[in-house]
């Protein structure tokens, strides 16, 4: 590992799906709530190196739509290890010029929660280092379809011509709207695929998949995925040669 230098820029945007809490917990003979609390350490890690190195935007899915499925104890105790961790985080982000922001239908929560998102995000948004996204009650096919719904609203209000949409039309409407896309996602707990997460935003994104679980996380399996994707050539549909050329014109 090269220990924080790179061979090419660190990623703009990193997205992670913080998978592997469980696992962990029944590895350790713990109750699930154990590996939750664990990954609490594993964010604070994460967000700190991102923002010693540079990294302009970290999104974390922390809570999914289909998270609601599982049972009701696991759910609240959940939703309970949140509330306090934003209660107890959110000065020190603050203090280290962090910008937090919420993503996700945040209808379905407490009126006490949604109150402490939309406070924390406030009094973060004047900071002008780490854009920290908290993606919770989130999916990408939700994003999708509450994207179309505002966007059939504009048009039926005649404020867009139904001809004139296009992708920049309806990307305006989704979640992370304005921002970088995400240029790395990472994927812990082994698992190989994408759980519905940020389905349009990462159209070109490098995916890497570790089996490290969430909990275990840290600041080197940063810098390692880091490193496999420094190593990456990024072609966004050109050829080998015109990255070259474009990169020595």
């Amino acid at each position: 590992m090269l220990e924080g230098k790179f061979a090419s820029p660190v990623p703009r945007h990193v997205a992670i799906i913080m998978d592997g809490n469980g696992r962990w917990a029944q590895r350790q003979n713990k109750p699930r709530s154990a590996g939750h609390r664990a990954g609490v350490q594993s964010v604070r890690a994460v967000v700190r190196r991102s923002a010693e190195l540079g990294v302009q935007a970290l999104t974390l899915f922390a809570f999914s739509e289909e998270n609601w499925q599982r049972p009701k104890t696991e759910v609240l105790g959940l939703l309970e290890l949140f509330n306090r961790a934003l209660r107890k985080e959110a000065a020190e982000l603050h203090d280290n010029n962090v910008r937090l922001q919420f993503i996700g239908d945040l209808r379905r929560f407490k009126p006490d929660l949604q109150r402490l998102m939309h406070d924390v995000t406030d009094k973060t948004a004047v900071n002008t280092g780490l854009l920290l996204t908290i993606a919770v009650n989130y999916s990408g096919r939700w994003d999708f379809a509450q994207a179309a719904r505002q966007l059939a609203h504009d048009a039926a209000l005649g404020r867009i011509k139904p001809a004139a949409v296009d992708e920049a039309h309806l990307e305006h409407y989704m979640c992370l709207s304005g921002q970088i896309p995400p240029d790395l996602l990472i994927r812990t707990g082994g698992e190989k695929r994408l759980s519905n997460f940020l389905l349009w935003q990462i159209a070109y994104t490098e995916l890497i998949f570790t089996d490290i679980l969430w909990p275990d996380f840290r600041e080197a399996h940063l810098d390692a995925a880091i490193n496999d994707y420094a190593s990456r050539e990024r072609r966004f549909g050109q050829t080998s040669d015109q990255v070259a050329g474009a990169m020595h014109a």
